[in-house]
This record gives C-alpha cells, sequence and structure tokens, in this order.
C-alpha cells in the first residue's frame, strides 16, 4: 500500500482528536455520527467510498475502534465518538504459526495490521456457518468484542493442524491451543 498524496481533512480531524483533550481535562465524548468509515469483508479500509491506503493511519483508527454490546462499532476518542459499518470482522487473519506441539501447542495468529494474538481463553477460535451459504466462518477474538476472520488458507492450515477429540457425547474435530480444545466442527452428525 502506498500513501496518499493528499489526505482527507475529516480524517486529518479524526487522527488529531486520538491525542485526547489536554492533561487534565476530561469531558464526555460527542457523539458526531457515522463517520462514513466502512471496513469491507477483505480487511480493507475505506472513507466516502475511497481506500483508506496510508497503513499507519488505518492502525491508528484501530487502537480507539470498540464495539458496543448492540454489535455496533465505534471509533471512540477522549473527544469524541461516531458509528462505522464494518461488513463481517474488522480484522482478517492473515498468518498462522504454531509454537510447541500436542495439547500445550500455542497457535498465533497475525493480523491484516500486524497485531498478533495465540488462541487461548482470554483469545477463543470459534467457527460459525454463514447463513447464507453454509460455510464454515472461522474467528479469533483479538481485543474484547473485536474478532478476525481467518481467511480461508490460514483456514485451511488450521484444518490441517486438527485432530478429532471426544467431547461428552460427540465427536468433533478441532485444534489444541494453550492447553484449550476449540472445536472446528462436528464428525458424527448431529445429535
Amino acid at each position: 500500500m502506498t500513501d496518499k498524496a493528499a489526505p482527507s481533512k475529516p480524517l486529518e480531524i479524526l487522527a488529531a482528536a486520538l491525542a485526547g483533550p489536554a492533561p487534565g481535562q476530561r469531558r464526555q465524548a460527542i457523539d458526531c455520527g457515522h463517520f462514513d468509515i466502512r471496513i469491507a469483508r477483505d480487511g480493507s479500509w475505506s472513507y466516502r467510498g475511497s481506500p483508506i491506503t496510508r497503513m499507519p493511519l488505518v492502525r491508528l483508527f484501530s487502537t480507539v475502534l470498540r464495539r458496543d454490546e448492540a454489535g455496533t462499532y465505534w471509533l471512540e476518542t477522549p473527544v469524541e465518538r461516531g458509528r462505522i459499518t464494518v461488513d463481517d470482522a474488522p480484522f482478517v487473519a492473515i498468518e498462522l504459526a504454531r509454537r510447541g506441539r500436542g495439547r500445550q501447542q500455542e497457535l498465533i495468529f497475525r493480523t491484516n495490521l500486524d497485531e498478533t494474538v495465540a488462541a487461548g481463553a482470554d483469545h477463543p477460535l470459534r467457527v460459525v456457518d454463514d447463513p447464507a451459504t453454509g460455510a464454515p466462518n472461522p474467528y479469533i477474538l483479538v481485543r474484547p468484542g473485536l474478532e478476525a476472520r481467518l481467511n480461508r488458507p490460514v483456514f485451511y492450515e488450521l484444518v490441517e493442524l486438527g485432530r478429532e477429540e471426544r467431547v461428552g457425547d460427540a465427536t468433533l474435530y478441532g485444534v489444541w491451543s494453550k492447553g484449550i480444545f476449540f472445536p472446528l466442527g462436528r464428525l458424527d452428525g448431529p445429535s
């Protein structure tokens, strides 16, 4: 990705707001409505339909990204906050590394914004079926309320690391990371 020659003035204002109020001052964040920022399913960010190509700016915005209990995504600074649109998940897991073997192995994911998380109690993996296609959609929790969707190559790598486990009266196929078994699917059909 390349830097934009002439950044948008509203984006510069929003980036400047990330600094927050002067030291010692604290006030209620102003609700600015919708910022007209969208995160597409592939993890790309756009503002008013134009791609945001400056990765440092995208990373900065991602540090103030929040999701409320209703599922609404916000860019929230100490000064202002505004809603944004997220098509699926705000991040995409683009790389998988494994440290160790067996039940104590660590599965480490790198996102499109260069954050890394290891699947475990604080960063669980989950798989949900796409309601339209029935295809599995795998996710890992990156931060509270914010997930990364595993891209297909990473999901296929994960499946290759999987194994069968008996859980209760079901046989599940899944992976171990940090001593926790994460099911990827059932092998014995619905019960």
